[in-house]
């Protein structure tokens, strides 16, 4: 067999860039995590700015570390409305982290660390537990959000102990299957391939809805989104933001949705906000729409009391 290499490299000097060993040792490994960046086989130099990058992602994941612990993460829900009838069809559920210091995180800012340091796994299992204790107390409250859709990431996915890990959840919850949808994101899935696809059938068999998140940005192809045991496809955000004015935007959604009208996949556009967008996506004949024009996302209490008034189940009028 014959391999290829390739390097990426990071250089710290002395003495601009440290006057030890392990100072300069520390410097050049956040410049070669910068050369990984940046698309690797390359290098880079170290720079104040990575020192201080690096000094705030070790913080950032002792801190991340604690979190768990102290229990400063929290799930928000944000509404998911049915097109046609303007009803509430689900709610998606958004961890966020209450920081100590710096107040409300979205997961932008702390998901990616998650990944690369492996603690997205008890992150990701304390939002799912988290998220059908809820709607399973909704249900015995005699409130019906609808469907409740959860990511399930990557890491999550290769894990072989994911479908009884998913199970055990869902009956210490008292959560029946079909209660939850699971949202896999295109690029995860095709990165998997047949054991994404073995996965997800077996989660299909028991009961349990699964999405297609951030769907235009992975590049599935045809032969391969036609054998995945999916009801709903996401149309990603990125998409939606900048229609009507975007001739691009407007086309790729246009055809993503007549892609899950012909396959029979109900299709949901998130980060909906105007009514211009609303209105387009209602004469492209898509299904359901999520985004602050159906409301933000609220913690548990507050959502429990709009549904316990009714006040907000219904799309505005235009």
């Amino acid at each position: 067999h014959e391999l290829y290499v390739s390097a990426s490299v990071g250089i710290s000097l002395y003495p601009q860039d440290g006057q030890n060993a392990g100072i300069l040792l520390q410097n050049a490994d956040a410049a070669m995590y910068k050369a990984n960046h940046e698309g690797r086989r390359n290098f880079q130099f170290s720079t104040a700015d990575m020192t201080e990058l690096a000094v705030e992602r070790v913080l950032m994941e002792t801190q991340l570390h604690r979190a768990l612990e102290r229990e400063q993460f929290v799930v928000y829900y944000q509404s998911q409305m049915d097109l046609l009838s303007g009803r509430l069809v689900g709610l998606e559920a958004l961890v966020r982290w209450q920081h100590p210091e710096l107040g409300l995180l979205l997961p932008t800012k702390f998901i990616p660390l998650a990944e690369d340091t492996g603690l997205i796994m008890p992150l990701g299992k304390w939002v799912l537990q988290t998220a059908c204790r809820q709607i399973a107390a909704w249900h015995k409250a005699d409130l019906y959000p609808g469907r409740i859709a959860v990511n399930l990431t990557g890491n999550q996915l290769k894990s072989d102990k994911v479908i009884s890990t998913i199970a055990q959840i869902l009956e210490e919850a008292g959560c029946q299957p079909d209660w939850l949808e699971l949202e896999i994101t295109e690029s995860v899935i095709m990165e998997q391939h047949g054991r994404s696809f073995n996965i997800l059938q077996q989660l299909k068999d028991r009961g349990i809805e699964l999405a297609i998140d951030d769907f235009g940005t992975g590049y599935s192809s045809l032969a391969h989104l036609k054998r995945l045991p999916v009801s709903r496809l996401k149309i990603d955000r990125s998409f939606v933001r900048d229609i009507p004015q975007d001739a691009s935007n407007k086309a790729i959604a246009r055809a993503v949705i007549a892609m899950g009208k012909s396959m029979g996949l109900r299709v949901i556009a998130e980060g909906v906000e105007k009514n211009e967008q609303r209105a387009f996506l209602a004469a492209e004949r898509c299904d359901e729409i999520q985004g602050y024009i159906c409301g933000p996302p609220l913690p548990a209490g507050q959502m429990t009391e709009r549904l316990s008034k009714r006040s907000g189940l219904h799309l505005p009028q235009t």
